[in-house]
């Protein structure tokens, strides 16, 4: 539990809040007491999901599901107001670890144990099925172990009969590794007998540490639950039938509740000799298994679950000891690919000849969408599952939008720079003709504020710590740079900087070039001065690489005439670090380390079209100042973008390379017919490297392949600035939000409309 924090409520309902419990995207969860000193873990919606009344519908179903549930293996609903304009919903406070936890403190469970676990569980399902829900996310994250017995949380995304139309939209909603194949397959369909098979993986988890078809990959995985043989090696013999039966892929061959705790009760009460016994002796004898918080790109996000939202998913939890009972409030960790006992569990083989490719629609935190995909070049948005769409993480509320970046003022000309947009998690900025800055809802593509009526030729510099950075030019010899609130628009400071240079944020402020050109200059957020270092009588500009402050530095007064001198900057220093060929590009950081593109030739070349051809990428140690040389295969050419150790070379005809940054290898090469591409944003997410042209088209290429996965048609009018300004593309939590020309407009991962 942390303290409130500012903002916090002091009461909800009545019930005094002693501190949080967790946090996520669809609410907050917080440790409440009663007049009568009760506990109670208090879930609190987000204000934004409070105005959707889908969210409230759902909520609504949830506290339902949740209340009809009542048996000592579950925990109960003690107070709801779906109503208020902050929905919250109260339920009993067990100070308990969960299972996963559980298993990485103290290893696997002995036999003893998992005949205990095994029969509070089947209890906990009988309850639940018996006022006709599912729970459908049976994991280890939703199972909290206290002293009497294990108690089965989060209702939140439950099927009852009488609501089917809420939830079996063809969402798939669950966590991987302990889904049924049903749940993958055909969501629909689903029925208690999915929760059975869920039950098999959890107690094979809880014998062995890993569940019975976990992979490095989610993808693997879901492949492994619909058509793989599940792994059960170290599971006791006494376990063996039972977990075999549950696991069955055909939902009516599995046993049912009744007959899964006959079979359960059978088994000794007491631990086989030589067998652990206690916790402590368990946590001696066997080593812990691998945590999946550790490979969380096998399951969820390590946070927990509660899933009243639009996508599917609400990490509102609480994590470690105390955590509460209810929904929103357990921790998913998921499970590794190791026992820890040495011994490699045995590999796991995707088998592509029969023609289905499972893939992933989207990983929320706790809840895991899947959808089932043919990733193939070229293939349209129609192409592409509807579920995708739905399960991605997107802004509250978000659909499809379009923007026009301009603000008419009378009497101002409407005619300068390149607009442009910035965005920090899901706040979205923006700079466009008749204004200097607009914060864009990037739900809706609406704007909530926007400050200044006198055209700026820049875009917005960033957005850090609540602040927004933006250009003023007061008049031809003056330049500013501005410090706005990022939730208002307010002017917070001001300061004069060079004419020529721009200002960069760099980790701890911002760094500018003094007015007279005579010294680099760092403010804080606050707007204090933090240090300055003298610049030289040579051209120098500001850099970030890495997010650490730098100078590039030549001689002459134009860039690039002379060896680049790469300098490290701080409180009264300048200090080179290291020297480049002329015309070396600088591209970021790998492994801490300053990155460059080294050109083949340093001529200028003043010919339409001429993109220079680069040969070879320039590391440089910071400690040593060494300048590590790694040839590229042959010479490339493009604008070149530095993503996640990757560097992407776009030719203006449409053609894009990708090249490992560390050893300079090219990892594949695709030739496009759409020309005038913008940078790349890449989603880690979904494996796929997004682009815009100047026209408005979206074109999404696979990022390990660099096969095409799909593209949308331009916009019908993205304005007249269209053949000028050059496209952008940028990620905005899940959604695509892209510029052409002075328009704006956002669309899902899928690029559908």
């Amino acid at each position: 539990m942390t303290p409130l924090s500012t903002g916090d409520p002091e009461s909800i309902g009545g019930y005094t809040l002693l501190g949080r419990l967790g946090t996520g995207g669809m609410g907050v969860v917080y440790l409440g007491v009663s007049a009568s000193g009760r506990r109670v873990a208090v879930k609190l919606v987000h204000g934004p999901y409070a105005q959707e009344e889908e969210f409230r519908t759902r909520f609504r179903q949830e506290i339902r599901a949740a209340r009809r549930v009542s048996g000592a293996f579950t925990a109960p609903v003690v107070d709801a107001d779906p109503d208020a304009d902050r929905p919250w919903m109260a339920t009993l406070y067990v100070p308990a670890l969960n299972l996963a936890e559980v298993v990485l403190k103290d290893g696997p469970l002995s036999q003893r144990e998992l005949r205990s676990l095994g029969l509070g569980l089947t209890e906990a399902l009988r309850d639940i099925h018996r006022v006709g829900l599912v729970h459908r996310d049976l994991k280890p994250g939703n199972v909290l172990m206290t002293e009497d017995g294990p108690r089965v949380i989060d209702f939140g995304i439950s099927r009852a009969s009488d609501n089917q139309h809420l939830t079996t939209t063809g969402r798939m909603i669950g966590t991987p590794p302990f889904m049924s194949p049903e749940q993958l397959a055909s969501p629909r369909d689903v029925t208690p007998a999915s929760d059975v098979f869920s039950l098999g993986s959890l107690l094979v988890f809880a014998a062995v540490g890993t569940g019975p078809f976990d992979t490095g990959s989610p993808y693997i995985t879901g492949y492994q639950v619909v058509f793989g043989t599940p792994d059960l090696d170290g599971v006791p013999e006494a376990l063996l039938g039972i977990v075999e039966g549950c696991l069955d892929k055909e939902p009516a061959a599995r046993p049912e509740l009744t007959d899964i705790h006959r079979m359960l009760r059978a088994l000794p009460e007491s631990d086989a000799t030589g067998s652990p016994k206690t916790p402590s002796a368990r946590s001696q004898d066997r080593p812990r298994p691998r945590s999946a918080a550790a490979t969380t790109s096998s399951a969820s996000a390590a946070t927990g679950t509660g899933s009243t939202g639009s996508t599917g998913s609400d990490p509102a939890t609480g994590t470690g000891p105390g955590t509460s009972a209810g929904p929103g409030t357990g921790t998913d960790t998921g499970t590794g690919t190791d026992t820890g006992t040495g011994k490699r569990r045995r590999a796991r083989t995707l088998f592509i000849g029969l023609g289905v490719a499972l893939a992933v629609a989207g990983l929320g935190v706790g809840v895991s969408v899947f959808a089932s995909v043919r990733d193939t070049p070229s293939a349209s948005p129609a192409a592409v599952s509807d579920a995708t769409a739905r399960a991605a993480s997107l802004p509250a509320g978000w659909r499809p939008w379009r923007k026009q970046l301009r603000y008419d003022v009378k009497g101002v000309p409407l005619d300068y720079g390149s607009p442009g947009c910035v965005a920090e998690g899901s706040a979205l900025f923006c700079g466009g003709t008749g204004f200097t800055a607009a914060r864009i809802d990037a739900a809706s593509g609406r704007a909530l504020w926007r400050t200044g009526t006198r055209p700026q030729g820049v875009q917005p510099i960033g957005v850090r710590d609540g602040l927004v950075y933006v250009y003023e030019d007061p008049d031809d010899s003056t330049r500013r740079v501005l410090a706005l609130d990022a939730a208002t628009g307010h002017r917070r400071w001001q300061r004069d900087i060079s004419k020529s240079e721009d200002a960069v944020l760099y980790d701890g402020g911002l760094l500018t070039l003094s007015p007279d050109y005579s010294s680099f200059v760092a403010y804080g957020p606050s707007g204090r001065e933090l240090w300055q270092a003298p610049s030289r009588r040579e051209y120098c500009t500001p850099s970030v690489l890495g997010g650490v402050p730098h100078a590039l530095c030549s001689k002459g007064t134009e860039p690039g005439q002379a060896p680049i001198k790469l300098m490290s900057l701080g409180p009264g220093s300048l200090a080179e670090t290291a020297t480049l060929p002329k015309k070396a590009q600088a591209l970021g950081t790998v492994g801490g380390q300053p990155l460059f593109l080294a050109p083949q030739t340093a001529k200028d070349v003043y010919e339409s079209g001429y993109e220079r051809p680069y040969n070879a990428l320039l590391r440089v140690d910071p400690e040593t100042g060494q300048v590590r040389r790694t040839p590229l295969a042959h010479p490339l050419t493009g604008a070149a973008t530095l993503v996640d150790g990757v560097v992407y070379f776009v030719r203006s005809d449409g053609s894009v390379t990708a090249v490992s940054a560390d050893s300079g290898r090219q990892l594949w090469q695709k030739v496009t017919d759409v020309e005038s591409l913008s940078a790349p944003a890449v989603s880690a997410t979904y494996k796929r490297v997004y682009f815009s042209n100047r026209f408005g088209r979206l074109l999404a290429l696979d990022s390990r392949t660099g096969a095409e996965a799909w593209r949308t048609s331009a916009l019908d009018d993205p304005g007249d600035k269209a053949q000028s300004c050059p496209p952008r593309v940028l990620i905005v939590k899940d959604a695509i939000v892209a510029l052409a020309g002075d328009t704006a407009f956002s669309r899902s991962p899928d690029g559908s409309t």
